[in-house]
């Protein structure tokens, strides 16, 4: 087209069907795409529905760039085959959905936990939440917490979380501690 914006147009189709997959609008999915369509070489952009973009290029997103978990968010929502975190528009789509206002506390929570859980073996366990902790905290030295002081937040957490009190937290433990947690959606959301 003469205003050279054509190329990134999403097709109308797709984009009807991705707001009804999303908990995003019509303006948010474009705004997607664009955003999405700019991480790619300026060759792949005209397909950049079947294109991936590799989890370096995602990382450089300014919401991700600041977020602790950026890794493991890159992971959780990667459909790639070979895990190598990349991805695709759909992906893409995904996270942002997850992470936008409109998505529900329980599809929230769902994710986080997915994140939280970084040996992905469905439970948090008190390595996970030494993780979690630790991305928290930062990775500095003078930010890092001595194993008294990780002992006993893991402690709390537990004594807080684990219902069942079998060392661990299970997702439906999780969702429990989330929903007494007013804060938990806000500080769960990324903003294009």
């Amino acid at each position: 087209g003469a205003m050279g914006g054509s190329a990134s147009l999403l097709p109308q189709d797709l984009l009807g069907e991705y707001q009804e997959l999303t908990f995003l609008s019509r303006q948010e999915i474009l705004l997607a795409y664009k955003r999405f369509s700019e991480l790619l070489p300026k060759e792949e952009r005209e397909s950049a529905c079947s294109a991936r973009v590799p989890k370096s290029h995602i990382l450089t997103l300014p919401e991700l760039r600041a977020n602790p978990f950026q890794h493991r968010i890159c992971r959780v929502f990667s459909t790639s085959e070979t895990g190598d975190d990349s991805m695709s528009f759909e992906d893409f789509l995904d996270m942002l959905s997850a992470f936008s206002d409109s998505a529900t506390s329980d599809i929230k929570s769902h994710y986080a936990f997915r994140i939280f859980d970084f040996d992905e073996d469905g439970i948090l366990d008190r390595k996970d939440l030494e993780q979690l902790v630790n991305c928290l905290t930062g990775q500095g030295e003078e930010s890092r917490l001595s194993s008294e002081e990780m002992e006993q937040l893991i402690q709390n957490i537990l004594e807080e979380s684990d219902l069942d009190k079998d060392g661990t937290i299970n997702l439906p433990e999780f969702q429990h501690v989330v929903s007494r947690s007013p804060d938990f959606a806000s500080s769960f959301k990324i903003v294009l």
